[in-house]
């Protein structure tokens, strides 16, 4: 994270009555703590782009554009996963994998087996959300082995209440990918700016093979091409070019400065004006796929490059507590189980006011479960650190005494 440099314009002032060689030299002062609420402004805006997927699904005027949403999320993964890896090499010298992958596993599987098991009990009601065309098993299947991206794309079929976990495939999927090609690009010696260039030369690819593979859905339907891998390494590989470009001195001396702001406040409109001027024609074109999505993507990463340099009006609502906190501890259950909830009680919602409501009742469901499954989940991995620091302390004091 860039740091403010310390002024220069002050100078130590020593007093007379002490000799010049035996004045204390002044320490120089700390360098001041990055802007606050950087972190929080991301939290932040995995808030927005959740109530942009809950709009869409909930059919709410001018949210036609629910990939908005998932597009913001994936430019996020892809730029905050890259981080930690980075940062990770620099501090050890290597990437662990596997416990890169545990830790993820650890992280997103519990709360996907508790909606899976919610949404087999309760399949009978819900089971056709949406117009499933697989058994409960089957779907639920999918879903546990995240490849619902795979099977929507290329065997044009839905799973009902669990069809949402799709963009869960696509970005385990490229994590399976992207953590073993990075660490293997940097043991080799290559520079940043290859990986920037061939990351960009990805999104490119991706992009015009995305708009080539276009074909018109049949009534209403989504193109297969949105769920398509090709399509979805789009964003999360503008994400990490954003993490790669970040760790260059000089891009971040850059992007704290005036490029700074001027990307949040050009990256928010962007994102912005795209959900509210998108109609709900957007699948009847391949532009829209090969163009407008990535361009969106590009967006949301000079937005966040911005929320991560400096502090803007932007950034102190985005970092709002309430706002962050429901980013942070909420997001990823509300995605999770919003679905369920609308298919359960969507019938008895008629109007804006039964909008209303249903959202309220998906946020409380989502708290609910994010503190009956994730808290306790998070609670016993921090005892199972806590317990192996203890125990190599405990092995590093024997060591030493013997």
């Amino acid at each position: 994270m860039t740091r403010i440099a310390p002024p220069t314009d002050t100078v130590p002032v020593v007093a007379p009555s002490v000799p010049a060689a035996a004045a204390p030299v002044a320490a120089p002062p700390p360098a001041p703590a990055p802007p606050p609420g950087r972190a929080l402004a991301l939290d932040g805006l995995r808030t927005v782009a959740i109530v942009m997927v809950v709009l869409y699904h909930l059919h709410v005027p001018q949210f036609e554009g629910g990939w908005i949403g998932v597009t913001v999320f994936f430019v996020l993964s892809g730029h905050l996963i890259t981080t930690l890896l980075l940062r990770e090499r620099q501090r050890t010298g290597t990437i662990r994998l596997g416990s890169f992958w545990w830790k993820r596993l650890l992280r997103l599987y519990p709360a996907l087996v508790a909606l899976v098991v919610a949404g087999l009990l309760l399949w009978n009601w819900v089971g056709d959300y949406k117009g499933a065309s697989l058994s409960a098993g089957s779907a639920a299947f999918i879903a546990l082995t995240y490849t619902g991206n795979l099977y929507r794309s290329f065997w044009d079929t839905t799973q009902g209440v669990f069809a949402h976990t799709w963009s869960l495939s696509m970005e385990e999927q490229f994590y399976l990918v992207w953590p073993p090609v990075l660490l293997l690009l940097l043991s080799l010696g290559r520079r940043r700016r290859t990986l920037v260039l061939g990351l960009s030369t990805v999104v490119v690819a991706a992009s015009a093979a995305s708009w080539l593979s276009y074909r018109t859905p049949s009534g209403s339907s989504t193109p297969d091409v949105y769920f398509s891998p090709v399509l979805g390494v789009v964003p999360l590989a503008t994400g990490c070019v954003l993490a790669l470009l970040l760790d260059d001195e000089r891009c971040r001396s850059f992007a704290s400065g005036l490029a700074g702001h001027v990307g949040t406040w050009a990256g928010a409109a962007a994102v912005v004006g795209v959900q509210f001027w998108i109609g709900d024609d957007w699948t009847d074109h391949a532009w829209t796929f090969g163009l407008l999505m990535p361009a969106t993507g590009l967006a949301a990463a000079v937005l966040i490059g911005g929320l991560v340099s400096v502090r803007t009006p932007v950034s102190v609502a985005l970092s709002w507590s309430p706002v962050a906190w429901f980013g942070r501890r909420v997001s990823y259950s509300a995605y999770l189980w919003h679905p369920l909830v609308i298919a359960l009680l969507g019938t008895f919602a008629i109007g804006w006011f039964g909008n209303v409501w249903l959202f309220t009742a998906a946020v409380i469901v989502s708290i609910g479960a994010a503190y009956a499954v994730e808290v306790p989940v998070e609670k016993l991995r921090a005892r199972a650190r806590e317990a192996r620091r203890l125990v190599a302390e405990d092995h590093a004091a024997r060591s030493a005494a013997s």
